[in-house]
């Protein structure tokens, strides 16, 4: 089999290295892939291609069994429906099914009609409205753009100062041009944030391990939010209860929502959500792929063919599969480029020591191969990843291991998952 994943980041890494280890497949192609993918395994190839016709003529020249959306842009303008009507097989949402993504206000309408839990919210594109709302609401309030705008569109704001600002900054200096042409302002929720992402055929729900991602840039939450700093698997807060919950409450009848609308979601689901201390659940936000870097601890964990779920996804079959998981703790650390997430330096040369211990890996992200160097090509750079029988322990092997990968104005967060092994017993006692 042949499989060609789209995209290059650390979630476009991980897939490719997942999907590489079935016995069944015999190539993966990432387009337009990184500097890891690009000296991975001989199964794994680089092609330097992002136009949808030159991906699609790739994909009938070289016979491709099935394609792979990574991120949310590609998903957004529709490839997936191109691939289709070119009679080619691909895995994941529609242009219609990812404007759950694509569209915050759409999203958050249709969770509003079908009785899905959320936070309480309105939508603005004329700038004194939403300068007349916050002022009514007060602070903490949230400002999200309404469009993609690579995991940086959301503005936490704990003053009216800062609540004023984000509103100025997007709908009227227009910082992230048509995605911030609408915002949806919505209360601020306490709690603990959950990802919570599920393979989707249309009818059956694949639900993957529960992880955490950690948004903000420094240590105790501080800093502007970013794509995602790291992120830890499984969740501790997940239990098999909420699990339950969750599905019941959240991810079933977006499923079921989509059918009564006329849309048939595939792909992956990914909920992001706020589980207060009452244990109550609202849901934050959809993605309609895998989320980075949450992906790389969950395939860290993940012992099934993940070929063949995607496939069988993809030809409706969902039901005859389960998901197999290393009863193990999967940890991964970000480390980002000088100056992320606001103008990241780029083009620093990355010295990483030989990997010797088969409990950790480096996805590699924002990284590119010139002269026989590897260089900084974006914001963030690689996802640093272990696992063991303890969070505790995983955490120790990845910052062990960060200490002697060297580029210049490195900078990561030093407290991935120590809000669980704070805050969980049963954490610490593993």
């Amino acid at each position: 089999m042949i499989a060609l994943i789209i995209g290059n980041g650390g979630r476009e890494h991980a897939l490719a290295w997942k999907i590489s280890q079935a016995p069944n497949v015999s190539k993966v192609y990432v387009a337009p892939g990184n500097g890891g993918t690009a000296t991975a395994d001989s199964i794994i190839e680089n092609i330097d291609l992002i136009e949808f016709d030159d991906l699609v003529k790739f994909a009938k020249e070289k016979r491709v069994d099935l394609t792979i959306v990574g991120p949310e842009i590609p998903l957004s303008n529709g490839l997936v429906d191109y691939f289709q009507k070119n009679g080619l097989k691909i895995f994941g949402p529609t242009q219609k099914a990812a404007q759950l993504e694509s569209s915050k206000d759409f999203a958050k309408k249709f969770m509003v009609k079908h009785g899905i839990p959320t936070a309480e919210h309105q939508t603005f594109s004329d700038i004194q409205l939403a300068h007349d709302y916050v002022e009514l609401k007060g602070a903490p309030i949230v400002i999200k753009a309404d469009g993609l705008a690579a995991g940086k569109g959301v503005v936490v704001a704990l003053t009216l100062k800062e609540a004023h600002d984000a509103i100025d900054s997007m709908l009227s200096k227009n910082i992230f041009g048509d995605a911030g042409a609408q915002v949806v302002i919505e209360e601020f929720l306490d709690g603990e944030e959950v990802s919570f992402i599920a393979i989707c055929d249309g009818e059956t729900v694949l639900p993957l391990a529960s992880s955490q991602d950690h948004k903000r840039l420094q240590d105790d939450d501080l800093g502007p939010n970013t794509g995602g700093m790291g992120a830890y698997s499984p969740a501790p807060i997940v239990t098999d209860e909420m699990h339950e919950k969750i599905m019941k409450q959240v991810i079933t009848p977006t499923i079921e929502g989509m059918k009564k609308d006329g849309v048939i979601f595939k792909g992956f689901l990914y909920a992001g959500l706020m589980i207060n201390a009452d244990k109550q659940i609202k849901t934050l936000e959809f993605n309609c792929r895998m989320g980075d870097p949450e992906t790389q601890p969950i395939l860290f964990r993940l012992k099934s063919n993940l070929y063949d779920i995607l496939l069988a996804a993809t030809d409706n079959n969902l039901s005859d599969f389960t998901a197999e998981w290393e009863d193990v703790y999967s940890i991964t650390v970000v480390m980002a480029s000088h100056n992320y997430p606001s103008k990241p330096r780029l083009n620093d040369e990355i010295h990483i020591p030989l990997m010797v211990n088969e409990n950790c890996f480096i996805f590699h992200a924002g990284t590119k191969l010139k002269d026989n160097k590897t260089l900084t090509s974006g914001g963030r750079v690689l996802g640093v990843t272990a696992k063991a029988k303890s969070l505790q322990e995983a955490k120790n092997i990845v910052y062990k291991f960060i200490q002697d990968i060297k580029f210049d104005g490195a900078q990561f967060r030093k407290d991935i998952g120590k809000k669980a092994l704070d805050n969980y017993d049963s954490i610490k006692s593993s």
